[in-house]
């Protein structure tokens, strides 16, 4: 990596701010925070102005607002973004960390397609691939995205005498049980399957989401029951949080500590 600017680096320093509080600053604001030289932060300040990356706020002077510069690069960085490349990259690196098959899935319907996948190197692993489709209520990813849909759009999609057809003998087929298990992945913010659609493998999965916050997808960590246990569950839970939340952050989503 080679030397950075400090000059550049000041500058996205200031943008970086706006991303905090009423999305206005003023030039006092600005020196405070960062404390850099008054004259500094005016010729910055100045610059960013003077290319549309910040505008004065109208009615309050001395104030700054993000200008429509920002957008128009946030707007090009969103075409370019494809969320099964971003996905699979996202995933190696959790695979590389567990040694475990990571998956990344979609909701359709009352299904979940898997649109990314890495192996784990271990001989007695999960068989599975990017494409693949299975019943939402059987699978970690499948529970962690009907647990974000609105309550009325749940019911929609899987009303109370809806048949659910069960993959394994640890498989959920009562909506009334889905439904409370889905209330406490809600609170819980993880998603955990305990053999649900394959006898051997339990899975952890957790929320992605876009920059609107809305959750398009799921990432999941699938362990036979051979390397499956509960002190290793806390592990997993974490890995897949974060990686949950490194896939969201290349999809533009900024999370509020």
């Amino acid at each position: 990596m080679g030397r950075l600017v400090p000059a550049v680096t000041r500058a996205l320093d200031i943008l970086e701010l706006f991303l905090d509080g009423d999305g206005t600053l003023s030039a006092p604001d600005i020196v405070r925070r960062l404390q850099l030289p008054r004259t500094t932060v005016h010729e910055l300040v100045t610059t960013l102005a003077a290319r549309k990356y910040v505008v004065p706020v109208q009615g309050q002077p001395g104030r700054y607002r993000l200008g429509v510069r920002p957008y128009q690069l946030g707007a090009r960085y969103s075409e370019q973004l494809d969320l099964a490349a971003e996905g699979q990259q996202v995933a190696r690196t959790v695979a590389e960390t567990c040694d475990e098959t990571v998956h990344v899935a979609i909701l359709e319907d009352t299904d979940v397609i898997y649109i990314a996948k890495v192996d784990s190197t271990h001989a007695v692993r999960m068989v599975s691939a990017a494409g693949r489709r299975l019943p939402a209520h059987c699978t970690s990813v499948g529970k962690m995205l009907l647990a974000s849909l609105p309550g009325t759009e749940l019911a929609a999609r899987i009303p109370d005498g809806a048949q659910l057809a069960g993959m394994t003998p640890n498989s959920i087929t009562d909506p009334a049980v889905l439904r409370e298990s889905l209330a406490g992945i809600r609170e819980r913010g993880v998603a955990v399957e305990n053999r649900e659609s394959n006898p051997d493998v339990s899975c952890v999965a957790a929320p992605v989401r876009d920059r609107t916050g809305q959750v398009v997808a799921a990432l999941s960590i699938s362990v036979p029951m051979i390397r499956w246990s509960e002190d290793r569950l806390a592990e997993l839970e974490r890995l897949a949080v974060k990686g949950a939340a490194d896939l969201s952050e290349r999809l533009g989503h900024r999370s509020v500590v």
